[in-house]
């Protein structure tokens, strides 16, 4: 969310609310342990002013988030987002 919002603010949009509903699955690894295998965000944003994002700037606003998430970044389970349209 941090990233989105830093970013969403650089590119001169004005973010009203952020929400996000986390879900998760759990599966044993290959080695039998139980980890968190895929992680599906689903952020809804609700924007402020005259300027708001078409459905493509939106999309690259969230996929520009996720590619600099350090979340994302630092471990091996797989994170989606499946973007919420507000």
């Amino acid at each position: 969310m941090l990233w989105f919002l830093s970013i969403a603010a650089r590119q001169g949009f004005v973010v009203d609310h952020y929400h996000d509903i986390a879900e998760g699955i759990m599966e044993k690894d290959s080695g039998g342990k139980l980890m968190m295998s895929v992680v599906t965000l689903h952020p809804a944003v609700k924007f402020l002013g005259e300027k708001q994002p078409t459905s493509i700037e939106l999309e690259q606003l969230h996929h520009q988030a996720h590619d600099e998430c350090f979340i994302a970044n630092s471990v091996k389970t797989e994170v989606r987002c499946e973007i919420q349209v507000t």
